[in-house]
């Protein structure tokens, strides 16, 4: 199926089992499932699963807060930044310019139907895409389908 939105870039979307698929018209896809939970508690829930597997969360970026500072209005929208030097690391060493989209992101924002949903770039193609070799590449997805199965469990 394919659709537009408000810059006229035009994107195809498929459904799976987790989600909807959207490629988008940069290099990566982007990955986005329906939480089955709300906004602040997708947050929460996020936050727990990242901690409780020995990860790091290194940043929150709460855009909705930043819009309203300037006067501006936008949905909830968060994203978090997280990881572990062990799992990024070899990958950096691998192929340098891989620190460009490590550590890992995860967007939480509130659609305008009112669901909660999460969206990454699936990080195995990123990081191929930047020259890691196959067999280190798919060593982060453990940790973006955590976060799929965190929210839709």
């Amino acid at each position: 199926m394919m659709t537009g939105d408000t810059w006229g870039i035009t994107r195809s979307i498929a459904m799976t089992e987790e989600g909807v698929i959207m490629s988008g018209t940069n290099t990566s896809d982007i990955i986005e499932t329906v939480s089955a939970l709300s906004f602040e508690a997708t947050l929460q829930r996020l936050t727990d699963v990242i901690s409780g597997a020995g990860l790091t969360l290194f940043s929150r970026i709460d855009h909705h807060d930043g819009a309203r500072q300037v006067g501006l209005e936008m949905p909830p929208t968060t994203v978090l930044i997280y990881g572990h030097p062990k799992g990024g690391t070899p990958l950096m060493l691998a192929a340098p310019s891989a620190a460009l989209d490590l550590p890992l992101r995860v967007l939480v924002r509130l659609r305008d139907d009112g669901l909660t949903v999460i969206a990454f770039h699936p990080m195995a193609k990123v990081l191929r895409d930047a020259g890691v070799p196959e067999d280190l590449a798919g060593r982060l997805d453990a940790a973006q389908q955590l976060l799929v199965k965190a929210v839709t469990a």
